[in-house]
């Protein structure tokens, strides 16, 4: 008789103390393996000893910025009403602000932010060009943004303060949404789980899983999410590339017809017919499926097109600058993947969009190359050094540290706080 062993059937925690493991507490294979896009996990000590790089001002000054993707969120308890504006806001809003019950929510941080963009490498256990943005929150005492729900991965960092979280793990929660509010709040919630979390915590919480956050006194969090593509989107624009791509000279065609019983019948074998003329646009090659999807996804939301690049330099003058020790920095907002081909020793680098074919090295290097120095364009092939010269020309690359104010921003959206 087979004797169950309960230390090994029993259901992964969902609270750990992570103290001296690492960020998640655990070997990412079995974070993976247990947690991932499955159930919640409340990390404790996640970042022992974490201080925020960006203070609340910071963060503040930043909702100011035309390009910034601010909006604020705020309870009125007398009346029970929510409110949400967005930015960009005014510097002397801010001290006026009440003491309670509303939230600063801005988004892309990382793309501004180099040391908010850092912590990105603590989570490379997880695809880069599955990563969304790294959004912030201050939240006044009480604030927040009601229970919902996500269909997103997100990882909750407490930066500063405390925030109480409830999550509701039961199973086919009740998904009925209040009507008449700016946000999409969730009508009934019945938490089974209840945390306070200090600096350092860190929450994780797939897809589905709703969720409620309330400010226990002035604090901020920092959301890591990673949002997938919905069916639709997907489909939307595989169907857009289909079109683009389509011969003509392929239709639809009877040739076998035969006589009609009813001239206005659509019968089962004009059916077969229209079925069998969009399978003649299906995208059989691999390489070419490969190639519309490492498109898509390097574009997928908030990849903007950078604006204002740097005037028109030699590549002469460019590779002196590099020789000389110069560092050139890609525009945030710039996703990048890459893809084995069918061919040896190749592959395919996805950047912003575009699909370019180069050795491996090559391939793998620039879609990791947040900066490219004089030693990492030196090791380049003769090809790779010529995107390079085109990217810095349309003001992917450039010298200057702060892309900022030349971003093409993404959509708002992602209600974390």
């Amino acid at each position: 008789m087979k004797r169950s062993n309960r230390a090994t059937d029993a259901a992964p925690p969902y609270e750990i103390d992570a103290t001296g493991n690492g960020p998640l507490g655990m070997p990412p294979a079995k974070f993976l393996r247990d947690y991932w896009q499955k159930r919640p996990l409340l990390i404790r000590n996640a970042f022992p000893g974490f201080v925020s790089p960006v203070s609340p001002e910071d963060l503040a000054g930043l909702a100011c910025e035309e390009q910034a993707l601010a909006r604020i969120a705020r309870y009125d308890r007398a009346n029970d009403a929510w409110t949400m504006r967005s930015g960009p806001f005014a510097e002397d809003e801010f001290p006026g602000m009440p003491h309670q019950d509303w939230t600063l929510l801005v988004q892309d941080v990382d793309k501004w932010d180099p040391e908010i963009r850092a912590l990105l490498d603590d989570f490379d256990f997880l695809p880069r060009w599955r990563m969304d943005d790294i959004m912030i929150s201050f939240a006044a005492p009480g604030g927040s943004v009601g229970a919902h729900i996500d269909q997103y991965d997100v990882f909750l960092l407490q930066g500063l303060g405390h925030r109480r979280w409830m999550i509701d793990v039961a199973p086919n929660p009740d998904e009925t949404y209040l009507e008449g509010v700016p946000l999409r709040l969730l009508k009934h919630f019945a938490p089974t789980h209840d945390w306070v979390l200090n600096p350092g915590d860190m929450l994780y919480l797939p897809p589905g899983v709703p969720h409620h956050g309330v400010a226990e006194d002035a604090c901020m969090t920092i959301s890591v999410g990673l949002r997938a593509p919905s069916s639709a989107e997907l489909l939307g624009d595989f169907v857009d590339t289909l079109v683009c791509e389509a011969d003509e000279s392929v239709r639809y065609a009877d040739p076998d017809l035969a006589p009609a019983k009813d001239g206005y019948e659509i019968d089962a074998a004009a059916m077969s017919r229209a079925v069998e003329a969009l399978n003649k646009l299906r995208m059989n090659d691999p390489e070419r499926l490969g190639d519309w999807f490492g498109r898509f996804i390097s574009l997928y939301r908030s990849a903007g097109v950078p604006l204002n690049p740097d005037p028109p330099r030699s590549r002469i003058e460019i590779e002196w600058d590099l020789r000389q020790g110069a560092v050139f920095e890609r525009h945030p907002w710039t996703r990048t993947a890459w893809r084995r081909s069918d061919r040896k020793g190749q592959a395919v680098l996805y950047f912003a969009g575009q699909a370019h074919r180069l050795p491996l090295a090559d391939a793998r290097g620039l879609a990791a190359a947040a900066t490219l120095d004089g030693e990492t364009y030196e090791a380049l092939s003769a090809p790779a050094r010529d995107l390079v010269h085109e990217w810095i020309a349309q003001g992917y690359y450039g010298l200057r540290q702060d892309f900022g104010d030349d971003a093409e921003a993404g959509d708002e959206d992602g209600d974390e706080a």
